[in-house]
């Protein structure tokens, strides 16, 4: 039986790297330029408000939006290296192009009513409060802009909750507290609905009719998003499958799910290293090789970002070549 996620994240620290070796290859997505040097991206593109260079009748359907897996957790001391997926905070992550954000929460102790955001039982020291103030601030900003978002319940450590009361508690953020003009709920809109909204994607249990997340496929969704596998070369499995999906999307353009290919991996390795390791021989080679062809890939969360941006600019700019 394969290790459960929520046990790598306890593991000691060191395993990954000895694991992992000198499988890193030298070259292109380890030469990542740093973000800091970039507002656009190589079509000449301005990173913060890319959307709003597209046309309102396009469906969230016929897109490629770059996304991160696990978004807020940029701090190694809350929970340990195997749960640190991010360096840039949410606001950089948006500013940077970033249009899918990965949200997990668990109750916050001491507060009845509200979320805290988790990696499995990490807190992150975010409330959902403060992810959707941050949302609302880009957007107000960048109102041609339009973030997606998974909510999940992550169901884990003594603040799981179970599904009644989680969704007592989310009632509780969008009329208590003055949330749900924030959203969009049903349907795959079109950018022009979308604009200044976060679209719900709904990971918990619900009798609302919203978008409901699949980790593998509904009716809603394609996805891929192998975290753990075996056999001699785990990442070059998982890198196999991360192309085969791009080319699915690819050779699909009216298919009436939203593709999702999640370029991270955990697996035994270090999120840092699994994730350059992937970057270096599969991903870009294979975005590299297809500069000029545009593409919806639909959502494509990953690792650091801030290591790739190269990757996380071509995406982008599949959409208008």
């Amino acid at each position: 039986m394969g290790i459960a996620r929520r046990e790598l994240l306890s593991w000691g620290a060191g395993f990954g790297a000895a694991a992992l070796g000198g499988l890193a290859l030298p070259g292109s997505a380890s030469a990542s330029p740093s973000a800091a040097a970039f507002s656009t991206t190589p079509r000449g593109l301005p990173t913060d408000s890319w959307m709003s260079r597209l046309n309102g009748s396009t469906s969230l359907l016929d897109l490629t939006i770059p996304g991160t897996h696990d978004s807020c957790c940029e701090n190694p001391a809350y929970g340990t290296e195997w749960s640190h997926t991010q360096n840039w905070g949410l606001p950089q992550q948006l500013t940077e192009g970033v249009r899918f954000l990965d949200i997990r929460c668990n109750g916050l102790q001491g507060a009845p009513d509200e979320l805290g955001i988790y990696h499995s039982d990490n807190y992150q020291h975010l409330r959902l409060q403060d992810v959707l103030d941050q949302c609302r601030s880009f957007l107000r900003s960048h109102p041609g802009e339009t973030v997606l978002m998974r909510l999940r319940n992550e169901r884990a450590g003594g603040q799981a909750l179970d599904d009644t009361e989680f969704m007592r508690r989310i009632n509780h953020y969008l009329d208590g507290l003055g949330y749900r003009g924030l959203f969009h709920f049903y349907g795959w809109p079109t950018l022009a609905t979308a604009r200044g909204k976060v679209v719900l994607i709904a990971d918990f249990t619900n009798p609302w009719g919203l978008i409901d997340w699949s980790s593998g496929e509904n009716g809603y969704f394609d996805t891929q998003d192998l975290w753990q596998t075996g056999g001699t070369d785990p990442l070059g499995t998982k890198g196999q499958r991360i192309v085969a999906q791009f080319d699915k999307a690819f050779l699909n353009p009216g298919y009436s799910k939203m593709f999702v290919n999640f370029l991270s991996y955990a697996g035994g390795y270090w999120p840092k290293t699994s994730s350059q390791a992937l970057m270096d021989r599969s991903i870009y080679p294979y975005l590299n090789a297809r500069t000029q062809q545009r593409a919806r890939f639909g959502i494509v969360p990953m690792d650091f970002p801030d290591f790739h941006v190269n990757v996380l600019q071509m995406l982008i700019d599949k959409n208008f070549v």
